[in-house]
């Protein structure tokens, strides 16, 4: 009879204190091992094109995770809907939904699954780090719609107030 040994939980370096560099995923994840709380980190791709923004993620977290199975991602958020994709000489399965709900479900094994906050490519990079912030704070219940929302409303308060030039 053979024993499955979990492997031991990986954690990701939290990447907060990295500049933002154009066309390079940005990936934040929750450090702590207790998951509690709805997501378990936060992506920021560059652009819409899955076929360039995925590969540098999913490396990524195989190097910390370990083999990454399948990808749980909405249909509107990309330019294109490939039902996989070879990475690393590995095939990930690409599994759509028309949800439209900005989330990200990475499958690592049978029951092993990992949901992570999707910020638009076009948010600017104070409202995604906060939006990346928030999404990975112990304990928090706030969905990808209403972390959005904040999203939104702290951009439009950062925005000068008044009709005009003077």
């Amino acid at each position: 009879m053979t024993v499955d040994i979990p492997a031991p939980l990986l954690l990701l370096a939290d990447t907060s204190d990295q500049p933002v560099v154009p066309g390079a995923a940005v990936l934040r994840m929750e450090t702590t091992s207790s998951r509690v709380g709805l997501f378990d980190g936060a992506w920021w791709p560059r652009t819409r094109e899955l076929k360039t923004q995925l590969p540098g993620l999913i490396t990524a977290l195989t190097a910390r995770l370990g083999p990454v199975a399948r990808v749980g991602l909405d249909a509107s958020a990309w330019d294109d809907a490939p039902g996989h994709l070879v990475i690393d000489d590995r095939m990930v399965r690409i599994d759509w939904s028309a949800v439209d709900d900005g989330t990200m479900i990475i499958t690592r094994g049978p029951q092993d699954h990992f949901s992570f906050l999707v910020i638009p490519p076009e948010a600017p990079a104070p409202a995604a780090r906060a939006a990346m912030t928030m999404a990975v704070q112990d304990g928090n219940c706030t969905s990808a719609e209403q972390t959005h929302r904040h999203r939104h409303q702290a951009l439009a308060d950062s925005e000068p107030r008044g009709g005009g030039r003077p």
